[in-house]
């Protein structure tokens, strides 16, 4: 799992994105809760795993981005948002355009203070003792 601010400046916009379909529920649309990724230790425990654990890290990317940098940006914009256009208004669906495409003249990831803040779960567990 994934949590993201990749928006500086821009918070009402990055709400509006994440209330979307894609932005609620992305990779897991029209899944049942069961199979939702926070359920994992239920899972390894119907797998036998033992000791199973979860923990949230925390990381951020900062201007100057490396080309490797951008481009996982680039595309996690394009994962994370890739079907929004029905479903903001035509403003914010020309703002999105505006910051988060990638040939636009206000691209957010040019911005020479660029600054994002995400968060990853990973979840573990043990086959033996």
């Amino acid at each position: 799992m994934v949590s993201l601010l990749l928006l500086p400046g821009y918070p009402r916009l990055e709400a509006r994105l994440g209330a979307t379909s894609d932005g609620i529920a992305p990779f897991i649309q029209g899944k049942k809760p069961g199979l939702h990724f926070l359920r994992a230790l239920g899972w390894f425990h119907e797998l036998g795993l033992k000791e199973s654990r979860g923990k949230a890290f925390a990381g951020s990317v900062c201007a100057p981005l490396s080309d490797e940098i951008r481009n996982a940006l680039g595309a996690l914009f394009d994962m994370r948002w890739p079907k929004v256009a029905p479903e903001l208004s035509p403003d914010d669906l020309a703002e999105f355009q505006r910051l988060c495409l990638p040939d636009a003249p206000d691209f957010i990831l040019n911005l020479p203070d660029y600054y994002a803040l995400f968060t990853c779960t990973m979840f573990w567990g043990k086959t033996t003792d």
